[in-house]
């Protein structure tokens, strides 16, 4: 695979001030119980990682060297954009640590954890992750696969280096856009007559299925089935690029069955994130 050429570093991994005791607020001190899922020893939550634990090495405990050859590992399984989304998940996440949180958030509080031994004929899978990010990648010879995955920020916008990052940009930018696109009809049938505040499919969620809402791709116009196309790109090109191609001829092949829907506000502040929840389902994935 090709090492994509990427430069930035994802900030300071000083230790957090939760990080000696390990369990941050613990069970009952911010919620009620494990949230989550577990797959052999592999753990998806969205929860911040001193509440629910993940297992493998936080970045924080490893050395300048270990902690290059870790974001290197990562940087190899990524496609460009998807590192570069990941480094701007990772700040937000040092930047909402810096204001003083009662959790483990800031890049310290990173996971990394190798299940199986990475060979390039039998799987293995890759687990890495923070208070906003969540990435489970199964390699398995030339085929790889990236899920379940948790895309967040808070603070979407902050600044690095004395420069303004927007993270989840584009999510943001050609979800809005595609909303723009659809005539009259297509909206009304598109923004759910209730407000969805959370999230509906995440962690703790496997197995359950939901009806399909909004306006399906068929009834999309060319221009509109492209745009729906760019968005769901958001998340299938996370991963390296050799995978991705396979992964949107299928998502192109299940399009007919694909559905685009929205709740809350339709429009945004110019160069920030709008609050509004949408969802894309189709036959094999939601988004």
């Amino acid at each position: 695979m090709a090492i994509p050429s990427c430069t930035r570093t994802p900030g300071q991994f000083g230790q957090h001030p939760d990080e000696g005791g390990g369990q941050g607020r613990g069970p009952g001190a911010g919620f009620s119980g494990f949230v989550g899922e577990q797959y052999g020893n592999a753990i998806w939550s969205n929860f911040p990682v001193s509440d629910v634990p993940r297992p493998g090495l936080r970045l924080s405990s490893l050395s300048a060297v270990q902690r290059d050859a870790a974001m290197h590992l990562l940087q190899v399984a990524l496609s460009r954009n998807g590192y570069e989304k990941v480094l701007d998940i990772m700040g937000a996440d040092q930047a909402l640590s810096e204001t003083g949180t009662p959790y483990c958030s800031g890049t310290a509080c990173y996971t990394i954890g190798i299940f199986g031994e990475p060979s390039a004929t039998t799987p293995w899978m890759l687990e890495f992750g923070g208070h906003h990010l969540a990435l489970n990648i199964t390699m398995a010879g030339e085929d790889g696969v990236i899920t379940p995955t948790l895309t967040g920020a808070q603070p979407a916008v902050y600044t690095s280096n004395g420069k303004t990052v927007r993270a989840l940009a584009q999510e943001n930018d050609k979800a809005f856009g595609l909303l723009n696109a659809l005539d009259e009809d297509q909206r009304k049938q598109a923004i759910l007559n209730y407000r969805v505040g959370d999230l509906v499919l995440g962690p703790g969620h496997d197995g359950e299925t939901i009806q399909p809402e909004g306006p399906k791709a068929p009834a999309m116009n060319e221009r509109q089935r492209a745009m729906l196309l760019d968005v769901i790109s958001e998340w299938a090109g996370i991963i390296n690029s050799a995978y991705a191609p396979s992964r949107m001829a299928e998502i192109k092949a299940g399009l007919d069955n694909t559905y685009f829907a929205w709740s809350g506000p339709t429009t945004h502040e110019p160069g920030r994130n709008g609050s509004a929840y949408y969802r894309i389902q189709r036959p094999k994935g939601v988004h």
